[in-house]
């Protein structure tokens, strides 16, 4: 039976992300959207804090991963790692997504590594801050047709290709990249490499000018006879036509869960600051009373609350089946699509309640709502997710349901 509540032993973690929010996160937020691909040196001390709570083994923020137990004779429920860090990254993206998108070794690339690399792996990457890389100027939300090639020669595998939207990819020590062994087999020959900073024939082409988490910096990666080490590969080597493409996809199931956690953060806050301004207004959101008896901000909020509370639960649900050692791929991609769809209509209606303060710099309702987008497109588009949700309930493949 799953419990959805807060588990009291998360209570003193929440709290203490929540005060990193409001005390490191939230004064800086504006300063940082103006000064775009500006590094936040605030972060600095606050990114060492974070990486004692996640070696701590029981997570606390950031892309610490889904490193499934296999105990799998251990009886009872368990709230543990994924839980705490999906809590966590909550509440520090009520504070700023951006400026936790920026954080040093708290990047989507450490969720990788940290769900699916070997043990020595683990000890070599550890402590790196790890982008991923996946997009490419040819493919969007379709990683199966990804065209950047792995080639194995002698010791090294050589990489050859371009990625685009990369997120920390100038800032961060090293990149995971998805590239293919063998064109021609298809999605199965799909596997993760770890490249390094530095590594030659690895060049940052460009960063970008972005919409939203302007804190973060975007890049256009290139990589051309980049020699990567064999043992930088994440997983097995060998194409098995059957499940070597899950294998990579797992991934996915592991960093949904934190980007559905991280627009629930935006959203928590884009309610917040409304619910303020409603009060100051004169407008009182009551919860007794039924929504269509009520002055009609007052309505729209509670359908925009219902919205929000739905995406928290299915989160939250989420990451418990990780730490109970269920497969969560539907639930995974589920929390994804609600909370990203959620998190973009909550942040604009906010804008709209708010009327003339919601669309000026005097708050940071605008910002949120260009914050928002992003939620609902990287780690898989919205239309994405709807199909893979599609595929698990009907019962279909990739093949045959596109």
């Amino acid at each position: 039976m799953i419990n959805l509540e807060v588990p009291k032993k998360a209570g003193a973690l929440v709290n203490q992300a929540y005060q990193a929010a409001a005390e490191v996160f939230r004064p800086i937020s504006r300063k940082y959207d103006r000064a775009e691909h500006t590094y936040p040196t605030e972060l600095d001390m606050f990114a060492a804090l974070l990486d004692g709570l996640n070696s701590s083994g029981e997570g606390g923020g950031g892309a610490a991963g889904v490193r499934r137990d296999d105990n799998g004779d251990k009886k009872g429920n368990r709230n543990g790692a994924n839980l705490n860090t999906v809590l966590g990254t909550i509440e520090l993206c009520w504070g700023d997504v951006g400026l936790l998108l920026s954080m040093p070794r708290q990047g989507l690339g450490n969720a990788a590594i940290a769900s699916v690399a070997s043990d020595e792996q683990l000890k070599r990457f550890g402590k790196t801050w790890a982008a991923m890389a996946i997009t490419e100027p040819g493919c969007g939300s379709d990683s199966a047709a990804i065209t950047t090639t792995a080639r194995l020669d002698g010791d090294h595998y050589v990489l050859n290709g371009e990625k685009i939207f990369v997120t920390s990819g100038e800032r961060a020590d090293s990149v995971v990249v998805w590239a293919t062994l063998d064109k021609s087999v298809g999605r199965a020959a799909i596997k993760s490499f770890v490249v390094e900073k530095g590594t030659p024939g690895f060049e940052v082409i460009r960063v970008e000018h972005k919409l939203g988490i302007r804190a973060s910096d975007t890049a256009v990666l290139r990589f051309e006879n980049c020699r990567v080490p064999k043992e930088n590969l994440l997983g097995t080597p060998e194409i098995d036509t059957k499940k070597g493409f899950a294998g990579v996809m797992q991934t996915f199931d592991n960093t949904r869960p934190l980007v559905a956690a991280m627009a629930i953060g935006v959203a928590r806050a884009a309610l917040e600051e409304t619910a303020r301004v409603l009060a100051e207004a004169g407008i009182t959101v009551d919860y007794d009373r039924p929504a269509n008896t009520q002055h009609a901000a007052a309505a729209t909020y509670l359908q925009l609350e219902a919205d929000y509370e739905a995406a928290y639960l299915l989160t939250l649900e989420s990451a418990w089946m990780a730490d109970n050692r269920q497969p969560n791929s539907l639930q995974a991609s589920m929390a994804k699509a609600k909370a990203g769809r959620s998190v973009v209509d909550i942040t604009l209606r906010c804008v709209e309640l708010a009327g003339t303060l919601g669309y000026t710099e005097e708050s940071l309702l605008e910002k949120w709502s260009r914050d928002a987008k992003i939620l609902d497109i990287f780690e898989g588009t919205q239309q994405i997710q709807q199909l893979i949700v599609a595929r698990r309930l009907l019962g279909k493949s990739s093949a045959e349901l596109r």
